[in-house]
């Protein structure tokens, strides 16, 4: 066994418990407090990005096929989805890949009880539309009732618009479609959903989309656009560009007239997905503040311990110890101060977590950060490389400071007190 590896082992943190104890011990609070911050600053980052960009994909469609020509004219807003779900289904490799497709309309419209109004937009969807998101999360009653033999005037609201409008399950209420001519038509209220989600909750309300292509003529395969919900997000931006190309083969091959354009959920939501980078960019900054001040608290606590053990240094120097040696002696030795306070931070930083997690004791207003609550999630990857860099930071730390062993000299450690 290295000679520096066994002084190390036998050698308390402290040399005298009388002054050296509370000066290290202040020192691992200070580390274990830089742990804990980093723990909780990665747990909540974590959970702000699962908990957002989990909503935006459950609530918008991960991708959508609309006309290309959209805007251009009236004419040309609306989508037939019978080529698209035909192109899709063709593929078979690509539509493995596919957990639901929809065909949707959204109309803009005034919903307007006896005493009150406010405008909205009626998304009309149609048998493919997954509701396990918004069943997840009803106040309520129950989603509409999507079939040919339902009921097209079924509608379901969000809990803040209820309240807004003092509205709940069974009652009926007037739309007011703006088009040229307005049209209005009686909707039945069978359920109030709570996603937290201002962007939703404020202004949509779901039901039929035969109420849509009725008020506008359209046939049963009309609509704004077709919804696409994909098994997996990771790669949404190719998988965007698969499904253009496939469709821009399908019309060249199939004689199609309309030209398809495909949108993903990143490129629609674009100002929530900036705000998590800039979440990442935060957490970032707090790491590396945090790695700076346990950084020069480790290196006093180095300090201490090389002072209290002067004498020490100068004997392993008259013994013929080497420099490098007697550095590793108290680098080893300055690690059980890191293993300690990587213990105890580790312990206080993941109670304090799961107390968030499962208890929510740190509240959160909803119509700023979109959920009631601070949310946590940590990988036990991510955990383990926080670790990780904890311990390869602080082992580069030490290096610098164990050089001043170099300058003891054995002549003036004996004349030391």
């Amino acid at each position: 066994m290295d000679y520096s590896i066994f002084i190390a082992s036998r050698l308390k943190l402290a040399g005298d418990a009388r002054q050296g104890t509370p000066s290290l011990k202040v020192a691992m609070a200070g580390i274990v407090l830089a742990i804990v911050v980093m723990i909780l600053s990665l747990a909540v980052v974590m959970g702000f990005k699962q908990e957002i960009s989990g909503k935006v994909y459950q609530l918008d469609a991960h991708l959508k096929v609309a006309n290309a020509a959209i805007g251009i004219d009236d004419n040309y807003s609306t989508v037939n989805a019978q080529p698209i779900y035909k192109a899709v289904a063709e593929q078979p490799a690509f539509a493995q890949r596919v957990a639901s497709m929809s065909l949707i309309a959204d109309q803009p419209a005034i919903l307007k009880t006896d005493t009150d109004f406010e405008g909205i937009v009626y998304r009309g969807v149609d048998v493919g539309y997954d509701w396990s998101y918004l069943q997840s999360n009803l106040v309520e009653g129950r989603v509409p009732c999507i079939t040919d033999t339902a009921d097209v005037n079924e509608v379901l609201i969000s809990h803040e618009l209820a309240q807004k409008l003092r509205l709940k399950v069974g009652d009926h209420v007037y739309t007011y479609f703006i088009m040229q001519k307005v049209k209005v038509r009686n909707a039945l209220i069978v359920g109030i959903v709570n996603n937290d989600f201002e962007n939703f909750d404020k202004t949509i309300i779901l039901g039929n989309i035969r109420q849509i292509q009725g008020i506008n003529d359209w046939t049963a395969d009309v609509g704004h656009y077709v919804a696409i919900n994909l098994n997996d997000v990771s790669h949404v931006e190719d998988d965007a560009y698969s499904l253009y190309t496939l469709l821009a083969r399908s019309t060249y091959v199939n004689g199609n007239n309309t030209l398809h354009g495909v949108t993903h959920t990143h490129r629609n939501n674009q100002s929530f997905f900036a705000w998590l980078k800039m979440l990442d960019m935060n957490v970032v900054i707090i790491l590396a503040l945090m790695a700076v001040v346990s950084g020069f608290t480790l290196i006093a606590a180095m300090l201490m311990i090389v002072l209290e053990r002067i004498r020490m240094i100068g004997m392993l120097k008259a013994l013929g110890a080497s420099n490098s040696g007697i550095r590793n002696i108290f680098i080893l030795l300055t690690g059980k101060l890191v293993a300690q306070s990587l213990l105890w931070g580790n312990l206080i930083g993941l109670a304090l977590a799961m107390i968030q997690k499962f208890f929510h004791v740190v509240k959160l207003d909803p119509s700023a950060y979109y959920m009631p609550f601070v949310p946590i999630n940590l990988s036990p990857t991510a955990w383990l490389l926080l670790n990780v860099g904890i311990v390869v930071v602080s082992y580069i730390t030490l290096l610098g400071p164990s050089y001043i062993i170099s300058t003891i000299r054995p002549t003036a450690t004996m004349r030391f007190e």
